[in-house]
């Protein structure tokens, strides 16, 4: 049978049996005590630093999930609590509010790696091991390199010693199955948008011209201006027959373009051809809603590094596209 260090109410030296630890936690009480003691420990990991890593996925979990965060930066006291004096607890959260699904764009995961492959860490913390990767090439290469440097890992389940074969398994079953939570996750999440979008009724933005109400319903703008405006670049269009010669005579004639801010208010803007070609491909001027006119194409680099790209497709391949479902400025045909 595998066994794992936990805490705080029990330890479990490495060849004897389970006892219950001298103390608990009661009211009262400091969060972390003496019982967080592990046998793995050894005077060569108190010598080094203790890393507690530090991260929340989002902006918006940073500001609805308090608790997590308090709970991740508490971790100080679990060190303090393992014999690390206060001094040689380092706390990396650089990467708040970023994924953990990759580790290029973390400065704080690398900063994490760097240290341990210097050989200056003893010990890295996190609430959970997701919180450290959520892809299995990332958590493999940081196991595997405390392995090497004989650093050992802890979450709120207990401490590892990565270059232990049983230790071994269970932090590969942790990352296999925080990668499958973010898949799961994910998956339910796009499936719930699909739906969504398959009735068109699902609107993140709309284009310059129409006004989305708190309620999801798409009219046209309020303001007379602004809708002359649209009529008068796409009449232009008809007239002219390509989007340089609109482009040319908007600025010529110095006819600016509106923009809604986030608190509603107009803003007119000069025009470019970024604005006047992303408006004339936009179907929902013609009354149609879509939905995945864009597919992502993922590039790798000699280096081994990721990169994504986005391109339109067209009308026959998008995702969803439905006729008639908000009022137009010009027909389909």
């Amino acid at each position: 049978m595998i066994a794992v260090e936990r805490f705080p109410a029990l330890s479990r030296d490495a060849h004897g049996p389970v006892t219950a630890s001298a103390t608990s936690v009661t009211a009262g009480a400091p969060p972390y005590q003496e019982g967080w003691r592990s046998s793995k420990m050894r005077p060569r990991h108190l010598e080094r630093e203790a890393l507690v890593y530090v991260r929340q996925s989002s902006p918006h979990q940073m500001a609805e999930h308090g608790e997590s965060l308090a709970r991740q930066y508490a971790l100080r006291d679990r060190a303090a609590a393992l014999g690390w004096p206060a001094s040689n607890v380092v706390v990396i959260d650089d990467d708040l509010g970023l994924s953990g699904r990759g580790s290029e764009d973390r400065r704080g995961f690398q900063r994490l790696l760097a240290d341990v492959a210097q050989d200056r860490v003893g010990l890295v913390l996190a609430l959970e091991m997701s919180r450290l990767a959520r892809n299995s090439r990332e958590w493999h290469n940081l196991f595997d390199l405390c392995a090497v440097r004989d650093t050992l890992l802890a979450d709120d389940d207990g401490i590892y010693d990565p270059g232990d074969i049983n230790d071994r398994l269970i932090l590969g079953m942790k990352g296999i199955m925080s990668e499958m939570e973010l898949h799961v996750m994910r998956g339910r999440l796009e499936r719930g948008r699909r739906n969504k979008a398959q009735r068109g009724e699902l609107f993140h933005s709309v284009p310059w011209g129409y006004v989305l109400l708190p309620d999801g319903t798409v009219v046209l703008d309020p303001d007379e201006q602004v809708r002359a405006t649209v009529r008068r670049l796409f009449d232009t269009f008809q007239t002219l027959g390509s989007a340089y010669s609109l482009l040319r005579d908007l600025r010529r004639h110095d006819v600016k373009l509106p923009k809604r801010d986030g608190s509603g208010q107009l803003v007119w803007r000069l025009a470019t051809r970024t604005i006047v070609s992303t408006a004339l491909h936009h179907p929902l001027y013609a009354g149609a809603y879509s939905w995945g006119r864009r597919q992502t194409q993922t590039h790798v680099d000699p280096t081994g590094r990721m990169t994504h790209s986005r391109w339109h497709c067209p009308p026959a391949e998008w995702t969803v596209l439905l006729h008639d479902r908000v009022p137009a400025y010009i027909t389909w045909n």
